[in-house]
């Protein structure tokens, strides 16, 4: 790992912040892209700002990444919102909002990044996805429906790189972070899902496991849940 360069979308907090920290303890050359800086600046990362909606943002990003880390061989794609709405009561513009975060946000960063890899011929591409996907459950349609995709694109893109570069999915269940409190809609906690939590630290720990695999060696799903989760 010693040497190798991430870009983490999402890096800014919860999971991705998670992941970004131990990267760099790992010393991988770790960059952070985010609506917002961390609340604790870390030396050891780069931080840039993008809205992962704005394609221009993701041309910016592309261009700042390569002039001030280079080509990052490892690409995390956290960046995610939630929203819990009943699909007959629902904002359309939020639920338009969370997909372009969740689904073409990682969509644009594997088409701006993935190329150098392959270009390189090696490199890892992470997805954070959640227990939800291909779970339908009251009030979850549209945020379930955007990790069902995230997962069939993982796995497209897995196909579409054999053999250069690994594609891991990483699906948690209920992770205590600031997820609950950015939902745009719903008031759902941690606390109040009655499972328990897993900590973003484990879920880091997860990618960190994938990723640390010998070459040759693919993780491509890793389930995580509070023993207490039911699905």
């Amino acid at each position: 790992m010693v040497g190798r360069k991430a870009l983490i979308s999402g890096g800014g907090s919860g999971i991705g912040s998670a992941v970004a920290e131990k990267l760099a303890a790992a010393q991988v050359i770790t960059a952070i892209a985010d609506l917002h800086a961390p609340e604790q600046s870390r030396k050891s990362t780069h931080f840039f700002t993008c809205d992962v909606t704005d394609a221009s943002a993701i041309d910016g990003l592309f261009t700042d990444v390569q002039q001030q880390v280079g080509s990052p061989d490892i690409l995390v794609c956290s960046a995610g919102l939630g929203v819990h709405e009943k699909l007959t009561e629902g904002d359309p513009d939020k639920w338009q909002h969370v997909i372009n975060t969740n689904l073409m946000g990682t969509l644009r960063l594997i088409r701006a990044f993935v190329p150098a890899m392959l270009e390189a011929g090696y490199g890892d591409v992470v997805i954070v996805s959640s227990v939800s996907a291909g779970q339908a459950y009251p009030y979850g349609g549209v945020y379930a429906a955007t990790k069902t995709a995230l997962e069939i694109v993982a796995e497209t893109l897995r196909h579409e790189v054999l053999p250069t570069i690994r594609v891991t999915v990483v699906a948690p269940g209920v992770t205590d972070t600031a997820f609950f409190k950015n939902t745009l809609s719903g008031s759902q906690t941690a606390e109040s899902i009655g499972y328990g939590a897993l900590t973003a630290g484990q879920v880091a720990d997860a990618v960190l496991f994938a990723l640390m695999q010998p070459p040759g060696v693919s993780i491509n799903h890793i389930t995580l849940r509070p023993t207490a989760q039911g699905f």
